[in-house]
């Protein structure tokens, strides 16, 4: 496992207000020693969806950063398209939720859920099912 104190561009970073609302959500869960995993799967109009989920499992090849108290985990995989990207904690008329700023991105989606990068394979068709088309 790879832990490193969060540094400019190397890793995922959380805004404060994302840092509190993961301590917070950790806390109401019980589950204070658990890591958020920032992933990236396949699919979405962009080809590439970003996810993230409480993880209680760090596997020996994770990177593991540590930011504002909270510790963030990233697989081998994703940390080449999300390396520099930081969370924050948004809140609009519909609500609140997270959002990733990528660096990375060459082109995402106007939800900001699915994107590319220069050397991610492009989406063939369908879309991220919310209507919100790619930019």
């Amino acid at each position: 496992m790879a832990t490193l104190e969060v540094v400019q561009n190397a890793g995922v970073v959380l805004t404060e207000r994302a840092a509190e609302e993961i301590q917070g959500l950790l806390e109401r869960q019980g589950k204070s020693d658990a890591a958020l995993r920032v992933f990236v799967s396949g699919g979405g109009c962009s080809g590439l969806n970003y996810g993230m989920a409480i993880d209680d499992s760090i596997e020996e090849e994770d990177f593991v950063f540590t930011c504002l108290g909270v510790k963030v985990v990233v697989d081998p995989l994703s940390i080449n398209y999300i390396r520099g990207a930081s969370v924050d904690y948004v809140e609009d008329v519909m609500g609140g939720g997270f959002k990733i700023e990528n660096p990375n991105a060459t082109k995402s989606c106007g939800c900001g859920s699915s994107f590319s990068t220069e050397d991610a394979p492009e989406a063939s068709s369908g879309g991220c099912g919310s209507g919100c088309g790619c930019k």
